[in-house]
Parts: C-alpha cells; structure tokens; sequence
C-alpha cells in the first residue's frame, strides 16, 4: 500500500498501543458479540512507603485469563505471598467469568511453583542462553 511507512521501536507508547488495542478488541467483539476484555493487576505495596514492589500483572479477554507479568523481590518469596498473589488473581478472573488461564513461564523461573498450582504444561520451545526453556502452562478455572 503506497504511502505507508513502517517503524520499529525498543519502546511502546500509549500512541503505538491504543490504536492496536482498540482496533484488536473491536475486530474481537464484533467477530465473538464479546466486549469483556479488561486488565488485571494484584500487587503488593511496601507497608512503609505505600510504593509497588512486586505483584502480578495479566488480562482477562474472551473468557480466558492470561498472566503476563509476575515478579516478587527476593525477600518476600517462600513465604506463601506468591502463592496469596496467584489466589487472587485467578480468583478475580472466575469472577469476570473465565473458564481458563494461560501463561508462559521460562525454566530458570517458576514452572514448578505453577504446577504445584494446578497449572499443566502444554507446550515447550527452547530459547537462550543454551539450555533453558519457555514454558506454555494452562489452567481450567
């Protein structure tokens, strides 16, 4: 198509992902007659500054509940708040009716903390450094 330029770029702007969000969502919603996509944060803020230290970040959309983002400063895991984390944000995605999860995780992460979870591996593909793996994990809800 004459005139049209493409640009690449190491950063994501609100200009770059709103049009792309709400062009993708409305193409869905007039495909599906669903409308239900929404994000989801569950964080966890430090008691002393009120800042954001760690948490969950994902989406629900077409009845399915995706993980995007996890992170918990080294001082706050195996103390059971990752786990309290992963309740909730499963738990809010049953309430906005997903029957669902997806998420990737890489074998230097978390695959284990996952499966203790419920969750079941569906898919493998190697990736670098040499050795390690992404995994694709699933969850009925």
């Amino acid at each position: 198509m004459s005139g049209f330029k493409l640009e690449i770029s190491d950063y994501i702007s609100e200009e770059h992902s709103l049009p792309i969000e709400a062009g993708l969502s409305e193409f869905n919603a007039a495909v599906s007659g669903l409308n239900d996509r929404m994000p989801l944060a569950v964080v966890v803020r430090d008691p002393k500054s009120g800042n954001v230290v760690g948490g969950m970040l994902g989406r629900s959309s077409l009845g399915v509940l995706f993980i995007d983002l996890f992170y918990l400063p080294p001082a706050l895991r195996a103390h059971g708040l990752g786990s309290e984390i992963l309740r909730a944000f499963e738990e809010e995605g049953r309430k906005r009716g997903c029957v669902a999860a997806f998420l990737y995780t890489i074998s230097f992460q978390a695959p284990d903390f996952y499966r203790k979870h419920g969750w079941e591996e569906f898919g493998k593909i190697d990736c670098l450094p040499e050795g390690t793996s992404r995994y694709f994990m699933k969850k009925a809800l």
